[in-house]
């Protein structure tokens, strides 16, 4: 453990309205949910505005997408500098700063007069919103180190819940927002949200003294800065390719590589890395966990905003009708991470969030501009069992498969992974749906879901390593 966590441990000592001496402290919850539910919130809402903000600029859904791209460009790149941030520094200060940005990315986004404005406050809105689910997995690792035993499952299963299940809402949400105050209301929600934000992670997370080491240096000398710009350059570069790779930007894959290859090498010299690639490439479960956490992210994003804009342009239904047929995945979802939170094992909830996708995809095959409603609505419903699975027990497997120093930086990486997978399905939306979200692309984006899922499947049935993962308890675990 860190000289500065030790302390911060230590101080954090229970008074009056304060977390009791043992047991995880629930007044904890709150600020950890609302601050982890920014960023999915943010990434769904977008989905049923993507029509009606292409109507009031003239833009093409190719255009529109870099709304989609440029949230998930700054989130990729922050989450896991974000969670390096909160593993030196605790998380309050920086779960503050990120909730701030997130209000002022809502007014910028509010008023925007332009396309290129509004883009810009969606990066604002990924920088932002980057600090709450690293700060949540944190505040979750030191207060099982706090009480000597692991934190109760129920309350990895309410952040999953929060982080992923919740994302489901944003287009219900969306839809409501835009039939009252129209598509500048789904920006206009992150004030309120943010304060909500501010006013909780000011009363209940804890303050942490000024961290220093045990040699006296402050830790801001063990920032990684020329890692963290490495892995910046790498990431953009190979994210703005996905997001055109019909564009003939041959050389960004390239520049990918190289800034790629001097960020290994600097991360093998460096004293404190940003990201220690010898651990890491040692953690070969945890590398399986990533993988399979950008191919789950491929299809649910690609289900998310392209089955979101077919309803619409597609089968016809306007962007409030087409957020309400989101509306029981999100029920779905809730029920079954609900149901299968108490039980830490993630092999069994993996094997049944992929035989599940693959259900949703094929279902999406039938489907066509003449389809009724209940159609629609059961392609949801089945979507919905993996939903509630995949992201429960992906971050559950971080939990127990990442260095717990890094826990932080570690869930951060798990979002960028995500991510990765949330760009390349937007990039798929584009390419196949190009001017207009008609039933013949659809069906070319359920195929290109079925390989996705299917590679799921394979690497989660390949793993060995997750067997007993999450069901025998360690020393001072509880048993669930």
């Amino acid at each position: 453990m860190s000289v500065s966590l030790t302390r911060a441990l230590r101080r954090w000592r229970p008074g009056r309205g304060e977390r009791p001496a043992d047991g995880f402290d629930r007044r904890l919850l709150a600020p950890m949910m609302t601050g982890a539910a920014l960023n999915p919130v943010n990434s769904s809402i977008i989905s049923v505005s993507l029509v009606p903000i292409g109507a009031a600029f003239g833009a093409p859904p190719a255009q529109t997408a870099w709304l989609i791209s440029a949230l998930y460009l700054a989130t990729a790149i922050g989450q896991p500098v974000m969670g390096r941030l909160i593993d030196l520094f605790g998380p309050r200060r920086l779960f503050l700063t990120g909730t701030a940005l997130t209000g002022v990315a809502g007014v910028v986004g509010m008023l925007a007069p332009g396309l290129g404005v509004l883009i810009a406050a969606r990066v604002l809105l990924g920088f932002g919103t980057c600090a709450g689910y690293p700060a949540a997995m944190y505040l979750i690792r030191s207060e099982a180190r706090r009480t000597g035993q692991e934190s109760p499952a129920g309350v990895l299963t309410a952040l999953a819940v929060t982080t992923q299940t919740i994302a489901v809402v944003g287009p219900s949400l969306g839809g409501l927002l835009i039939a009252v105050g129209g598509w500048r209301a789904t920006l206009a929600v992150n004030i309120p949200l943010a304060l909500v934000g501010l006013y909780l992670g000011a009363r209940r997370i804890p303050a942490t003294p000024a961290p220093r080491r045990a040699d006296g240096r402050h830790p801001v000398r063990d920032l990684d800065l020329p890692g963290m710009g490495l892995f910046a350059v790498a990431l953009v570069c190979l994210l703005v390719f996905l997001m055109d790779i019909g564009g003939g930007a041959w050389y960004l894959p390239v520049l990918t590589l190289t800034a790629g290859a001097g960020f290994v090498r600097r991360e093998l010299r460096a004293r404190q890395p940003f990201i220690d690639v010898r651990v890491l490439g040692g953690n070969v479960p945890l590398l399986a966990t990533y993988g399979r956490a950008l191919l789950c992210y491929v299809v649910s994003y690609a289900f998310l905003y392209g089955y979101t804009q077919w309803t619409e342009q597609g089968r016809g239904l306007s962007a409030s009708q087409a957020g309400l047929v989101q509306l029981p995945l999100f029920t779905v979802a809730i029920v079954v991470s609900t149901l299968t939170g108490r039980r830490q094992a993630v092999r069994g909830k993996l094997l049944a969030g992929a035989v599940g996708q693959i259900a949703a995809c094929a279902l999406l095959l039938l489907l066509d501009a003449r389809s009724p409603v209940w159609l629609l609505l059961v392609v949801v419903l089945v979507l919905g069992v993996p939903q509630g699975l995949n992201s429960l027990a992906l971050q559950n497997a971080v939990y127990h498969q990442a260095d717990a120093e890094r826990i932080g930086s570690s869930a951060g990486l798990l979002r960028t992974f995500g991510y990765l997978g949330a760009i390349t399905a937007s990039a798929a939306n584009g390419a196949f749906f190009g001017q207009r979200a008609d039933t013949g692309g659809l069906h070319h984006l359920a195929w290109f879901m079925l390989a996705a899922s299917a590679l799921f499947l394979v690497l989660t049935v390949a793993d060995r390593s997750l067997r007993r993962l999450g069901e025998t308890p360690g020393p001072g675990e509880e048993r669930s």
